[in-house]
């Protein structure tokens, strides 16, 4: 089915704020392939303890084709990113195929991507200024650069929690349902996306079409909702690029797995998306610290929407073991679990990426994989052990 939008193309200033779009035209030629981009930004009532009661802006990133614009997508799809990367960043990889969102927005879908609360372009809460509310641990590699010495902290609390951040997918969701006249939409997530992502579906299963997680955070027996408040809890934390490096190639086990040059390209895109942490240190990323809750056993036995979880062969941060264990306690029908070869937890960036976007594709077109709507699939893997390529 393709998705007729009504509302004029020409037509920039929208109810949420301004929208811009990359191009060399500001409207598309009839038939035209070109891909565009458009920036949005769309306003919450933040939930966020740090903020809560206050509106956020959240950065929201549209891919699309010109021609799907005039004529109709195959239907509308929300990245949602992880613990760490903002989403255009890890999902709009600008350099050679590794855009995934490129890549879904020529298979005929209008592609959008989100930044939660904290984020990104979205907006930041104040208390992630401040660098003593950094863990002790993490402090002294501040000093005396940023700060003069360890300090206390200045914030007791989370600056964001999950809860907070199902709201702002629920903002983004309605208003993408609203302004491309649908129903629903697909959500992909990556790491702490699929519990954002799919604990959000659990809740609201009429406005989600389909799921695909990429190394889906799960923990069968977590909690189902948030514990008292520790007033040891850490807002937020940083990341060097040494240390994004070196998370990288610990979960490297293939020759050529990834390419350097791609690896930079990510690194300078997520410094560049933070004014604040781009000052630190010759350059950090900033994300809140989030506790999470409600996405367990007990939620997703009752989830039935069809979900693709995909898991890295390599991936050292979220075990594919917990991923297959997400799979057998799913209770949607149509499920499907690959086995990507090759892959870390950065699977996106990394050579067998092609795969997962098709694999991807397919989904989100037909609800199948290789044919399969129900089963496990290695991806990438030779022809003796049965993968699909």
């Amino acid at each position: 089915m393709r998705f007729r939008f009504t509302a004029p193309i020409a037509l920039l200033v929208l109810v949420s704020g301004c929208a811009s779009v990359t191009g060399p035209g500001t409207a598309p030629a009839a038939d035209n392939t070109q891909l565009l981009s458009i920036d949005r930004y769309v306003p919450v009532r933040s939930t966020a303890p740090s903020m809560n009661g206050q509106t956020a802006q959240l950065y929201v990133r549209e891919r699309v084709e010109g021609r799907s614009l005039l004529h109709g997508s195959s239907g509308v799809v929300l990245f949602v990113h992880g613990a760490g990367t903002p989403a255009e960043v890890a999902f709009d990889v600008p350099s050679s195929d590794y855009s995934w969102m490129g890549y879904l927005a020529h298979g005929g879908f209008d592609v959008f991507a989100m930044d939660m609360t904290g984020y990104g372009r979205s907006t930041r809460p104040t208390v992630m200024n401040d660098p003593c509310n950094l863990a002790r641990a993490q402090q002294p590699q501040f000093v005396p650069g940023v700060i003069a010495a360890p300090c206390a902290p200045s914030f007791q609390g989370s600056a964001t929690t999950i809860a907070s951040d199902w709201n702002d997918i629920g903002a983004v969701v309605d208003y993408l349902r609203t302004l491309r006249h649908v129903e629903r939409v697909s959500l992909i997530g990556w790491s702490q996306g699929g519990p954002r992502a799919g604990g959000y579906a659990a809740q609201h299963p009429d406005r989600v079409q389909r799921l695909v997680l990429l190394a889906p955070a799960y923990a069968r027996t977590g909690p189902d909702g948030p514990s008292a408040t520790r007033p040891d809890a850490v807002v937020f934390n940083t990341q060097s690029q040494p240390e994004f490096d070196a998370n990288w190639d610990r979960q490297v086990g293939c020759p050529d797995q990834y390419d350097k040059s791609v690896s930079g390209i990510v690194w300078a895109q997520m410094v560049a998306s933070d004014p604040v942490g781009s000052t630190w240190n010759g350059g950090v990323r900033r994300a809140p610290t989030v506790p999470s809750w409600g996405w367990n056993q007990a939620v997703v036995s009752k989830n039935q929407t069809p979900t693709l979880m995909v898991a890295g062969a390599f991936d050292k941060q979220v075990s594919p073991d917990r991923v297959r264990e997400l799979y057998a306690d799913l209770g949607a029908q149509d499920k499907v679990f690959a086995d990507l070869a090759c892959s870390s937890h950065n699977a996106m960036w990394e050579a067998n990426h092609a795969l997962m976007f098709k694999a991807s594709l397919d989904w989100l077109t037909t609800g199948s994989v290789a044919g399969t709507k129900n089963g496990m699939l290695r991806l990438g893997y030779d022809k003796e052990q049965k993968s699909v390529n």
